[in-house]
């Protein structure tokens, strides 16, 4: 071992789709370095030997002191074993990046956020979205007043998932294994972090293409802390570009259509598109009015990979140079708001989701 190596050692829990997105980024990071990968199944011995590093069947085989303990773990496991890994984490003192979403329910998530806030542990929740440039220049936007007081929020993601994505994961197809819990939760953290907290949501589901058990298209209906109101459309099923990944051009993985929004933000004196960041106002107030042209321009923004972004975020937080952006108590919330959802649906009536807490920490300065 170097010992002027000063890039941060981590170690990747979870070997599937998002675990070896978190090695590609771990892999052209400068400043960090792969040390293990934690994973019983055959695959992740065939991930371990072409990174070179050692292969643990599980959190208690890491050593957890001397030169071979992690600076850091990134926890990119199935949703059934986030609590009990990220408390493991926590026993052990060792920052975290747990993937969204922090758990399966809300009642196991309070524990996590209990056992975290106890001892004030590095516990970052991995939705990546929060560290989008095109986020951050969207809320500044807002927060500069150039929309006024915010009134409406038209949202979409509309998209389809290929048969392939059901038949190899065949729980995706039952209770859970839908858009509202799987999808909603990126959108739900998204909304918060631009127009505020949740305070009422009311859902139409539909399994009419599918029909599986779970849902495949849901029509949400939102009311913001602030006043404002808000509709989302979410679809799995659908033909169409309108979700954040198919138009925000941050993931290479995916077909972009730069011509196509899947936020529209509305307030007394604008409106701002996103992500096309199309921004159109009346200059004077006296000129407010549906006969009167709006002023349009494309705001500039930086467009960069969210993962890269999160883990550089990460080797902050694990040195105890800076706090989650994503803390456990604000993806705490993001599920609540998501599971009122699913209830909403199913029970036809509209879910209060006032907040007992804090505002959102990835909106605070």
């Amino acid at each position: 071992m170097n010992p002027f190596d000063d890039r941060i050692r981590i170690v990747v829990a979870g070997a599937g789709v998002i675990g070896q997105a978190h090695l590609r980024v771990i892999d052209d990071a400068p400043d960090c370095r792969l040390t293990a990968i934690v994973d019983p199944s055959p695959a992740a011995r065939v991930l371990a030997e072409r990174h070179g590093v050692s292969l643990y069947a599980s959190l208690d085989d890491l050593p957890r002191d001397g030169p071979q303990r992690p600076d850091g773990v990134i926890l990119a496991t199935p949703n059934a074993l986030h609590v009990e890994q990220a408390l493991w984490c926590v026993a052990a003192g060792l920052p975290t990046l747990l993937e969204k979403p922090i758990a399966p329910t809300v009642a196991e998530a309070e524990r996590l956020v209990e056992a975290v806030e106890a001892c004030g542990a590095r516990l970052l929740v991995g939705h990546h979205r929060a560290h989008s440039p095109l986020m951050a220049r969207a809320r500044q936007l807002i927060d500069q007043g150039r929309l006024g007081r915010l009134v409406a929020v038209m949202g979409s993601a509309v998209f389809h998932k290929p048969d392939a994505y059901f038949d190899d994961a065949p729980w995706r197809r039952q209770a859970g294994g839908g858009p509202v819990l799987i999808n909603m939760i990126h959108e739900v953290h998204n909304l918060r972090m631009l127009c505020g907290e949740i305070v009422a949501v009311q859902a139409i589901a539909s399994n009419a293409v599918r029909g599986f058990p779970v849902e495949d298209t849901v029509a949400i209906a939102l009311r913001f802390a602030s006043g404002a109101l808000g509709t989302f459309m979410l679809s799995d099923t659908a033909a169409c570009a309108r979700s954040w990944e198919q138009t925000s051009r941050e993931n290479a993985a995916y077909a972009t259509y730069p011509d196509e929004d899947c936020y529209v933000i509305a307030g007394t004196a604008g409106s701002l598109s996103i992500p096309t960041m199309r921004l159109r106002t009346h200059a004077r107030a006296e000129d407010r009015s549906w006969w009167t042209p709006l002023d349009t321009e494309v705001v500039e923004a930086e467009r960069a990979d969210p993962l890269v972004r999160q883990l550089a975020h990460f080797r902050a937080v694990a040195r105890g140079e800076t706090t989650p952006l994503v803390s456990a108590r604000d993806a705490l919330e993001n599920l609540r708001i998501t599971e009122a959802i699913g209830e909403a649906a199913r029970s036809g009536r509209v879910v209060d989701t006032t907040p007992s807490g804090r505002a959102p920490t990835s909106r605070m300065d």
